[in-house]
């Protein structure tokens, strides 16, 4: 009896065990395994980082978060903060806020906030205008995107020089070499036709608009925090592969995102290229929509 009790001791416990949830884990390019701490110290090394994210994720948000005041730590203030949600020509509301001369109400008024902005994005902002960081909103106007998806990249040209400033120095180069594009390509050609490299050009448009903001805000010996759709980053395309062919010297960190089934949250073994770093959440995790 005494032998069957202490047996069904060790199965509950193995039980419980076995039933240890993770909720995040970060690996290297090496696809080791990273603590969080290492993680903020590598990070610390970069001029730029660019967090790739799912927009409805409520696991990666709160991370976005803790990196950025883990960070501002360890870069010891010198840390600056922005985001693909924001568009270049809201910069001066959104710096207004920052500085305290709107209210919370006002931006919400004068900005195009994404509807997810009060769960999701206005903790950093807040943190952003305690702090008092740069924040910079460095998206093209959703609306030129737009209308090179519908017109072609050629569109722009016959905008306003007052509306040129507000999109990457034209003329945007456009290549399906880049990590991304081609798969883009194809998978629109299927809905669209011959209309497909709009769609990929429309994308090139919001890269290489978000890769200039970045690059014209970057200070010595400070690491310039982005956050982006992990689109835009995945597999060292989007912003990356435009921050680096003007830029070859800039030190780029990319973290890039995998949600797993897998409760020990490992790395895909097929189908996921591993950037500088890359973190794998839960498939079931909250989502915000």
């Amino acid at each position: 009896m005494k032998k069957y009790i202490i047996l069904l001791i060790i199965f509950c416990f193995a039980s419980l065990k076995a039933q240890e949830l993770k909720a995040f884990q970060f690996y290297n390019q090496n696809g080791r395994e990273i603590k969080t701490e290492k993680l903020i110290k590598k990070l610390a090394d970069f001029d730029v980082v660019l967090f790739g994210e799912y927009h409805n994720n409520s696991m990666i948000h709160w991370l976005e978060f803790k990196i950025a005041e883990e960070l501002y730590k360890q870069k010891e203030g010198k840390l600056i903060l922005g985001a693909e949600m924001f568009e270049r020509d809201n910069q001066t509301q959104l710096n207004q806020y920052l500085n305290g001369k709107i209210l919370a109400k006002n931006l919400k008024d004068s900005v195009r906030l994404w509807n997810n902005y009060e769960t999701d994005y206005r903790p950093i902002v807040d943190f952003a205008k305690e702090k008092n960081l740069e924040f910079i909103a460095s998206n093209i106007p959703r609306k030129y995107a737009s209308l090179v998806a519908k017109n072609g990249l050629e569109s722009l040209n016959s905008l306003s020089e007052n509306e040129k400033k507000w999109i990457a120095k034209l003329p945007i180069s456009v290549s399906l070499e880049t990590p991304g594009y081609e798969g883009m390509k194809k998978m629109m050609a299927e809905h669209s036709g011959d209309k497909a490299m709009n769609f990929v050009s429309a994308q090139a448009t919001k890269d290489a608009t978000m890769a200039e903001s970045i690059f014209n805000n970057l200070k010595t010996d400070y690491t310039f925090l982005h956050f982006n759709g992990d689109y835009h980053s995945k597999e060292f395309g989007g912003i990356y592969w435009y921050l680096r062919q003007k830029y070859p010297n800039l030190k780029i960190a990319v973290i890039s995102i995998f949600e797993s089934e897998n409760p020990e949250l490992l790395l895909p073994t097929k189908d996921f290229k591993l950037t500088d770093f890359n973190l794998v959440i839960p498939s079931d995790m909250t989502k915000t929509y």
